[in-house]
């Protein structure tokens, strides 16, 4: 005979959850020992789990004597009476508790975690990240992140987007040069994706609306606050466009569903961080990336915004429009990807964008190329052989509507929201030019 298999998780109750129940009751907790306080006639034991802190009251000796040896980080179950007390978390506690340790002692951590700011600087952070993410400050920026991706995908689900998931290794190395990771792959080299970008352009064939949410490599020498060797992008691609300002739509579709999922999903993280999350509004502003040059007073000949003309023109668009976003649309098509489409009637410009968000640049997209022809010629003047792209053409051959698409840095999306100086605060296990562990 097969042993029964339980059908219910066995009973526990969340800390956040302690307040529901009636004075008198019995519960059980379980989680990390947060804090322990200890006075002349009673200890008090902050009990930690997924959904925040719950506060238990031990006055009997022999129990007090146990958590002498159970320190900060163990992991408990803790049974015991409910109790309401409006300066306990939550509004109730625990008293006259049983304590079960569900592991061994643990060691301490590198800073003390139950202080309300972290104690220690980034590095510390970075090399126990394991240990150090429990505190709430780091769980809550990773709580926005998990947040917003929810509301990206249900924004997109909600617009009759597919969902993809496409290859992190590939064969060849096609749109930033040496900027690749190179992976030994059976005796041949392959590399890590820059980005999802051609895939999510055939499948455009396939799905005419399509999305991903993924990992991606640029082996970028940067070694800056903003870049990362590995970051999560948010992707989209969608068919049947009349330009790229269809897909500045979408985007702001996107963005609305990520910020009403914060609400939604994680609105005590927020509160935790002090984050003012941004109003979307109905459209984003808009300006010509020749004549957001001439705002900042750049040279008109410069390629591309620098970091100190993203901050410049977010704070134009906050006087001007009262906005946290603005959109730079029609950069250099000498700046841009070979599948990009020119800007009609002027070719020097292109039907692409960048969005900016709280003076960094959050964004990059606009509509793509679709006619074989215009690849031929793209490929030509870029010096690329078609053959590298094989598969990627053969799409396009058999007939793809215009389309367009952007994507969405998640972690520099958290790192503006929570304002950040640096996005390895935000990022689970960075990786860059000097990290690889943990």
């Amino acid at each position: 005979m097969q042993p029964t298999q339980p059908t219910t998780l066995a009973p526990r109750v969340l800390a956040r959850d302690l307040a529901s129940l009636r004075a008198g009751e019995p519960a059980t907790l379980a989680g990390w020992i947060h804090r322990r306080r200890v006075l002349a006639s009673v200890t008090f034991l902050v009990l930690r789990d997924r959904t925040g802190l719950a506060q238990v009251v031990v006055k009997d000796p022999a129990t007090i004597e146990q958590l002498h040896g159970l320190p900060e980080e163990t992991v408990v179950e803790v049974t015991g009476t409910v109790s309401t007390n409006d300066s306990a978390p939550g509004g109730a506690e625990l008293m006259a508790p049983t304590i079960t340790a569900l592991t061994e002692p643990a060691l301490a951590p590198p800073t003390e975690l139950w202080r309300p700011t972290f104690g220690a600087g980034l590095p510390t952070h970075l090399d126990h990240a394991a240990v150090t993410l429990r505190h709430p400050r780091h769980r809550a920026a990773w709580q926005l992140a998990s947040a917003s991706m929810a509301g990206f995908r249900s924004a997109l689900g909600a617009l009759d987007f597919t969902e993809i998931a496409t290859p992190k290794l590939v064969g060849t190395a096609t749109e930033s040069g040496a900027n690749v990771f190179t992976v030994d792959y059976f005796g041949e080299t392959a590399y890590l994706a820059q980005s999802p970008q051609l895939y999510k352009q055939m499948l455009v064939g396939v799905f005419e609306r399509v999305f991903e949410v993924g990992p991606v490599f640029r082996a970028e020498p940067h070694d800056t606050v903003r870049h990362l060797a590995q970051y999560t992008s948010l992707d989209a691609e969608l068919g049947f466009i009349r330009d790229h300002r269809d897909v500045l739509v979408v985007l702001r579709a996107a963005i609305a569903g990520m910020v009403d999922a914060i609400r939604r999903y994680a609105p005590d993280a927020a509160a935790l961080l002090g984050v003012e999350l941004p109003e979307v509004p109905a459209e984003f502003p808009v300006i010509h990336f020749s004549d957001a040059l001439a705002r900042v007073g750049a040279d008109p000949d410069e390629p591309d915004l620098s970091p100190a003309h993203e901050r410049a023109l977010s704070e134009w668009a906050k006087t001007a429009y009262g906005s946290d976003f603005l959109a730079v649309e029609g950069y250099p098509m000498g700046k841009r990807p070979f599948y990009t489409h020119p800007q009609p009637g002027d070719e020097r410009w292109s039907n692409s964008f960048d969005l900016l968000f709280r003076g960094l640049e959050l964004t990059t997209g606009g509509q793509r190329l679709h006619r074989p022809s215009d690849y031929t010629a793209a490929l030509e003047r870029t010096g690329t052989d078609p053959a590298l792209l094989g598969g990627y053409l053969d799409a396009f051959a058999h007939g793809m509507p215009p389309h367009g698409g952007f994507a969405i840095g998640l972690e520099r999306w958290v790192a503006r929201l929570t304002r950040a100086e640096n996005v390895r605060e935000v990022t689970l296990f960075p990786r860059d030019l000097h990290r690889l562990t943990p």
